[in-house]
């Protein structure tokens, strides 16, 4: 077997596993502040956002042990950081879409009343700064209101935090 082939079938991999791995982990975190009746697109859904860089150092480092005793290499170390980080992000997204469209509208909406009243409560804080209306409507009008919406925010999230960590991950966890 090509060594070139198995090290790149190794890579892939361990991306699949770990990435959709964590992306049923935070599917899971949704579903979950649904069931016991909190909001699930509100502010506790933000702790999924730390999983991408977890499962990208993770990752990263059974990729390191894989790859014993020369290691990875940086190339295939950065490369199993990003596409474990694309797993995620693409599983996540899949799910809240999922999620989005079996609940309903009635979750979207619930959401959407507790975030107006939020930006209603800070809506003084936004007033005191240059440009603070401007800010504040571009921040109402910024709010998810579909299942896609929210697909692709989580989807753009995801991606951001796991690419934060996932070089310099890499760069690590490369011999």
């Amino acid at each position: 077997m090509n060594s070139s082939l198995s090290a790149r079938q190794t890579v892939v991999r361990t991306a699949i596993q770990w990435g959709v791995s964590a992306g049923i982990v935070c599917i899971l975190w949704v579903i979950g502040l649904y069931l016991t009746g909190n909001n699930p697109y509100g502010p506790k859904r933000l702790m999924t956002f730390f999983i991408p860089p977890l499962a990208a150092i993770l990752s990263q480092g059974v990729l390191r042990r894989k790859f014993q005793p020369e290691g990875p290499g940086l190339g295939r170390a950065i490369g199993v950081g990003l596409l474990t980080t694309f797993f995620i992000a693409l599983v996540s997204a899949a799910g809240v879409y999922g999620f989005a469209r079996i609940t309903g509208n009635a979750p979207i909406q619930r959401h959407l009343s507790e975030m107006d009243q939020l930006l209603a409560a800070s809506k003084a804080d936004f007033l005191k700064q240059p440009h603070g209306l401007e800010q504040y409507e571009r921040t109402r009008q910024g709010l998810a209101r579909t299942p896609q919406g929210f697909a692709a925010d989580d989807f753009k999230n995801k991606i951001l935090f796991g690419l934060l960590i996932s070089v310099p991950g890499g760069i690590f966890f490369r011999k």
